[in-house]
């Protein structure tokens, strides 16, 4: 039986979905503008436990001190905003739900900026953008929510909120230094992985993690989330409980991804859209696949943007270019989508 009928996958597909990321992100670690071949790769890695290496010294800083913490951002970014928007599709009942519909992005966008404003370092910059991003679904949540409002509600709400941080954002620019100030803020809006480092995944990477092993855990619950009240309840599942500990993931997962990256629109949106064709709608199946060919795709985004041209290409530039042709063409071939 096919994939979507049965909406498990088999011991095949288990393994090819651990073992693919990881695949990926080897060969990524010996591409770039200083190229590493893949034996060297191999021994760099073994020697840092080994501390005997027979590399140039050049080849082993470059993959320790660059190229892996930002490989690691890569896969988890990847992870985190495809299971992000897999999760608010599901709760939205909607195929256009992003990671940013209740307004996360945004606020950890004014976040991020307002940081860069007050002179803030990197580590300062991602704590007010990860608040900020908790604070907008915070509002959206308590201006959609109430007696008597659904879910649209808390999607308008969304809107709305996130309408009010972009104005915010727009504003922190307005003020900034033009010099200085401006060019850091409009380039980190662009979305990249440039300043990735490990002491930012120490921050950042704790919540996306847990935000990720959360849904997978319920991912068989994640199922009912589309029910109305009154279906969850005959099924013994309180759907309060359940939409209550998806939106408190999938924002922790999508704020802290903003708040080390910037914005990097369609990779939330496409990936989950994508795995939905192939595995179908049961996320015993679509949500490790969301996972894995997330972390995948943003692997190969980010190291094309990184060795295409002389000067770095902002990765969100490249997740459009990339996602809105192939997402028309998926379109085109399935007919649409339903839950």
């Amino acid at each position: 039986m096919s994939l979507r009928k049965t909406g498990r996958l088999n011991i095949g597909w288990k393994i090819a979905l651990l073992i693919l990321p990881i695949v990926t992100a080897l060969i990524a670690l010996g591409i770039g503008r200083y190229f590493i071949n893949p034996a060297e790769v191999m021994e760099a890695i073994s020697g840092r436990f080994t501390e005997e290496y027979e590399i140039a010294e050049m080849a082993y800083k470059t993959i320790w001190n660059l190229r892996i913490p930002r490989i690691l951002l890569a896969l988890l970014v990847g992870a985190g905003l495809s299971t992000a928007g897999c999760a608010f599709q599901s709760l939205f009942a909607n195929p256009l739900a992003t990671p940013d519909t209740l307004g996360v992005a945004s606020g950890a966008s004014f976040g991020a900026a307002l940081g860069i404003l007050l002179g803030f370092d990197m580590l300062g910059m991602q704590l007010t953008s990860f608040f900020m991003g908790a604070l907008a679904v915070i509002l959206t949540w308590l201006g959609g929510s109430g007696k008597g409002k659904g879910l649209s509600s808390v999607v308008l709400s969304g809107i709305m909120i996130g309408s009010l941080f972009n104005a915010l954002v727009s504003l922190v620019k307005y003020v900034a230094d033009a010099e200085t100030q401006l060019p850091a803020i409009t380039y980190w809006l662009m979305g990249g992985l440039n300043s990735a480092g490990y002491q930012n995944l120490k921050f950042g990477a704790p919540p996306i993690i847990v935000g990720i092993l959360v849904l997978y855990l319920i991912r068989w619950r994640m199922n009912l989330l589309p029910l109305s009240e009154d279906e969850a309840k005959s099924s013994g599942i309180n759907i309060y409980a359940l939409r209550a500990v998806t939106i408190v993931c999938a924002t922790m997962i999508t704020a802290s991804c903003v708040s080390m990256c910037g914005q990097v629109g369609w990779v939330g949106l496409l990936i989950p859209h994508m795995c939905r064709m192939k595995f179908g709608s049961n996320h015993l199946s679509l949500l490790p696949a969301s996972i894995s060919f997330g972390a995948v795709f943003m692997v190969i985004v980010d190291t094309v943007a990184r060795t295409m041209t002389a000067s770095e290409i902002p990765v969100s530039i490249l997740t459009a270019i990339i996602g809105a042709p192939f997402f028309i063409i998926l379109m085109r071939k399935s007919g649409g989508w339903q839950l």
